[in-house]
């Protein structure tokens, strides 16, 4: 197969959704570049496709039918006209078919050769690649033998803990950590199939597991004229089952022998595979050593603090490159000033063990006008999180002229995102980044772990002053669905909706749930407000709502500003950097009883079912897991929640369920 030549880039089609779809295409744009967009039956009016200059459709939701079909994307570049497709991250973007695809189309893939992301894109290979280049790596096992008992003996060599990885992965995925022999054969059932549905091969790497080490990686770039250099280092280590949560550059608190000699390896390693284009060498750190782990032969999700700390367009370097030209700068010119840190916005619940959290975002407001903020997005209010593709809904990036200034302002910027409609892990990212051990650095990838408890604390219960706010907007919704002035007749008093009477202001009773806690405040109005009586104080509150649901709003002697956004039945307030979500109640209708499902188990989230144990008739233990169900390219387990014996199953392996399906019935002891 002959390679297409370098060639500069007139049309780019995204073979992407979401937020990296966004970034690529306004660089593309203001580097004169037109672009096509691609999407799924999911995607048809998301923001990517509303700002390309092109959008095709490629197929239904499910990516194996859209974004990971070669086919479908090759016959939109032709269709197009697109002369280079942008993989992005993740679905094709180290998938060396897919670049092989592109170069017999005679279509500029901007990445590396598929020979490059085979030897890179195999952990196995890669790691035999590096250790025959000097480069560290961590005692293990990388055979074709994949027979269970050859693992469980690479294993006892190795000593345990060990790491499985699966040998085609990325992102974390099918990665599980084995302490003991007797755990590993259901440990490497479980990320075999997590490696086939996610890369379509289940062949395994076994490592030695360093239970305490960072995560360093190291930015490359090369091009097709020889150069290769290096743009610094960012750490990754805040990380929650092997996938980043909050990344930094520089990596802080590195000696500077272990930095040059991180950043010589990684440029070593790019050499080694004739590597052209962005990539990242990672490797884990531990007691002033490192060590390889693997190289992601793609742009990172992370890459806004690479850009951050050296005012670089990184895209922008990958289309040049890939059009042939030489690289921007060389490594001389290439400067690391001040620090930069990135959260990834997530639709997921943390409350309820991080499960994905999809449906349509009622409101959204990310903090992209702050000093020092940028936001990278692919979302607006009214989108709708599916349950087909990961759960990142933003990345707020935050930088500062040191460490502590970028840690404030990442806070600053999370305190101002405001999600109203799927849950999201804002206030757990604002926990890590304000928590004591974070600022001192040098987390590492047990971090989360080690402080789980302090950092999923439930949210503490709401002061008198937010619960009087909340009513505040709650009667004011009352207020305006009430208000039936006639048109003809605007003065007319049976219209108003004031509280003004004859004998006197009108008294009502507001209730709010919070939790399991339900709140109730006997209000009067007042000129302009209300008075609240809760509890034993009284609370006065008074102010007038924007066309956008915020207020400046007195409550008592103090003076809050705040948004309100109602969904339905639920009141989500935005005040001092925190939600606070109130289920809203009409204290003068009957409640109804509500029932706890008995033995019934429900699924937690929309998804497809993927293994199946429970069995009718068969006693279960509390914890016993029951049913896999995949959603957001991640497996989560259902198990039961008490024991008892299996009375009714009701899905079957490869059944799609929806949220609230049932999927297992128990019969439980009184």
């Amino acid at each position: 197969m002959i390679t297409p030549q370098p060639r500069p880039i007139r049309v780019l089609l995204i073979a992407n959704r979401g937020e990296i779809a966004v970034r690529i295409i306004r660089t593309a744009r203001a580097m004169g570049i037109r672009t096509v967009a691609v999407y799924s039956d999911a995607d048809a009016d998301s923001l990517a496709v509303s700002l390309a200059d092109r959008a095709l459709r490629i197929g239904p939701a499910p990516s194996r039918e859209s974004y990971l079909s070669i086919e479908a994307l090759i016959a939109a570049a032709k269709a197009s006209g697109a002369d280079a497709i942008h993989p992005g991250y993740g679905f094709l973007a180290e998938n060396a078919e897919f670049a092989r695809a592109c170069a017999a189309a005679d279509i500029t893939f901007v990445g590396p050769s598929a020979e490059t992301i085979l030897a890179m894109g195999d952990k196995a290979q890669a790691r035999s690649r590096m250790a025959a280049a000097g480069v560290p790596v961590l005692s293990g096992y990388e055979g074709e033998d994949q027979g269970v008992d050859t693992l469980v003996k690479a294993a006892e060599a190795i000593g345990f803990p060990v790491l499985l990885k699966p040998s085609a992965g990325g992102g974390g995925k099918g990665m599980h950590v084995v302490a003991r022999a007797e755990d590993l054969p259901a440990a490497l059932q479980a990320a075999q199939r997590e490696a086939r549905s996610s890369f379509g091969d289940d062949r395994m790497v076994i490592e030695r597991y360093l239970q305490s080490a960072r995560h360093v990686e190291v930015q490359v770039f090369a091009d097709h004229h020889g150069n290769t250099v290096h743009l610094f280092d960012r750490d990754c280590s805040v990380q929650r089952r092997h996938q980043k949560v909050i990344e930094e550059a520089p990596a802080p608190d590195l000696p500077p022998a272990l930095r040059a000699g991180l950043h010589q390896a990684a440029i070593t390693c790019a050499r080694s595979v004739d590597y052209v284009g962005a990539g990242t060498v990672e490797f884990l750190v531990a007691d002033d050593h490192f060590y390889f782990m693997e190289m992601n032969t793609r742009l990172q999700v992370e890459h806004p603090v690479t850009e951050a700390v050296t005012g670089l367009d990184l895209v922008s370097w990958q289309l040049r490159v890939a059009g042939g030209a030489p690289l921007p700068l060389g490594q001389e010119a290439i400067v690391c000033t001040g620090h930069a840190l990135e959260a990834r916005l997530c639709a997921e619940d943390p409350a309820g063990g991080f499960l994905p959290s999809i449906g349509r975002i009622e409101h959204l407001a990310l903090p992209d006008r702050l000093s020092g903020i940028r936001v990278d997005s692919g979302f607006r209010g009214g989108d709708t999180i599916s349950m087909h593709y990961d759960s990142l809904l933003a990345k707020v990036i935050a930088m500062g002229v040191d460490r502590p200034e970028a840690i404030v302002r990442l806070g600053s910027g999370l305190d101002a995102v405001e999600v109203v409609g799927p849950h999201t892990n804002r206030d757990f990212l604002a926990a890590i980044i304000r928590h004591p051990a974070f600022a001192e650095g040098g987390v590492d990838t047990r971090f989360i772990e080690r402080h789980q408890a302090e950092l999923l604390a439930p949210a503490p219960h709401p002061s008198d002053d937010v619960i009087a706010a909340a009513a505040f907007f709650a009667l004011r919704g009352v207020e305006n669905e009430a208000d039936r002035r006639d048109p003809a007749d605007p003065h007319s008093p049976w219209g108003d909706s004031s509280g003004w009477r004859l004998s006197g202001a009108a008294r009502r009773a507001v209730e709010l749930a919070w939790g399991d806690t339900l709140i109730r405040a006997d209000v009067s109005w007042r000129v302009g407000g209300y008075e609240l009586q809760l509890a034993d104080r009284l609370v006065s509150v008074s102010g007038a709502v924007a066309a956008d649901g915020t207020a400046r709003l007195r409550v008592g002697e103090a003076v809050l500003s705040a948004r309100a956004i109602r969904s339905g039945e639920t009141l989500t307030l935005f005040v001092d950097g925190r939600s606070y979500g109130f289920g809203l109640r009409d204290p003068r209708k009957p409640r109804g009883v509500e029932s706890e499902g008995g033995g019934r188990i429900l699924s937690p989230m929309p998804g497809l079912v993927l293994s199946v144990s429970a069995v009718a008739g068969e006693a279960v233990e509390k914890g016993q897991a029951l049913v896999v169900i995949e959603a957001m390219k991640m497996e989560h387990t259902v198990s039961a929640p008490r024991a008892g014996v299996v009375k009714m199953v009701d899905v079957a392996i490869g059944d799609q369920v929806a949220a609230g399906a049932e999927l297992v019935v128990l019969e439980v002891a009184p």
